[in-house]
């Protein structure tokens, strides 16, 4: 199920109409209702935070393998890791174009994408000079 389809069925669940989650969540309706129509994705995580919260589930649920992968590559890696993480999803996202892959199959390709460069990253981190460790150890 995609992030549009969550949310929407999520709100209806709740009986919120796509105005009153807007406002419970701090984003305008328009905003709303691109993230329903499949048109749109938060650009901050807290926004996937707070619908998880007014929606009663977990932040995780809300987010595709792909975006939690990006999101949390950001967060460990900051921009570069974002832009690398987004470039092998699309790389990969071009592999499945041709609609051969069931889901299933689909997701466990990419979970291995991601398990791959999870290891590579941390393989390399040997390599990092020694004055960007410290950025790195947070």
């Amino acid at each position: 199920m995609k992030f549009a389809e969550k949310v929407h069925d999520l709100r209806k669940k709740k009986h919120y109409t796509q105005d009153e989650l807007a406002k419970l969540v701090g984003v305008s309706k328009r905003t709303l209702a691109g993230y329903e129509g499949g048109n749109r994705y938060p650009k901050q995580r807290e926004v996937y935070r707070k619908l998880a919260d007014v929606l009663d589930c977990d932040v995780n649920y809300l987010l595709a393998e792909d975006e939690a992968f990006i999101a949390d590559a950001a967060d460990l890696y900051g921009t570069r890791g974002k832009e690398q993480a987004e470039e092998a999803v699309n790389v990969l996202s071009g592999l499945f174009a041709g609609g051969e892959l069931s889901d299933t199959d689909r997701d466990a390709v990419m979970r291995a994408l991601q398990e791959a460069y999870w290891n590579c990253k941390e393989d390399n981190r040997k390599y990092t000079p020694f004055h960007f460790k410290d950025d790195l150890n947070g």
